[in-house]
């Protein structure tokens, strides 16, 4: 009995090869497309600028992202803008 087994488990070993031929090219998943730059039109014809910051500073990046309802591009823009505006009025004052 034991040897019927084995013969049966054999011939269904051999079954199941034939079945399953080795996988073709077709069947071999696509390589994972090589990075693109973004299509998005907001990000077109602009630059990106980033820094590392202390877990002190993204607390505060975050708390005026969430206040001001402003993305980080945005926060940035008019961080830079203030800034901007108060060197160019000490400049013009003589300090």
């Amino acid at each position: 009995m034991t040897k019927n087994k084995a013969a049966d488990f054999l011939a269904n070993m051999n079954i199941e090869a034939q079945a399953d031929p080795a996988p073709t090219i077709a069947t071999i998943p696509p390589k994972r497309k090589e990075r693109q730059t973004p299509q998005q039109p907001e990000r077109i014809g602009r630059k990106h600028i980033g820094g590392y910051l202390s877990n002190d500073a993204v607390e505060k990046v975050a708390l005026l992202r969430a206040r001001l309802n402003l993305d980080n591009s945005e926060l940035i823009t008019l961080a830079i803008n203030e800034l901007y505006t108060k060197q160019k009025a000490k400049k013009a004052f003589g300090d």
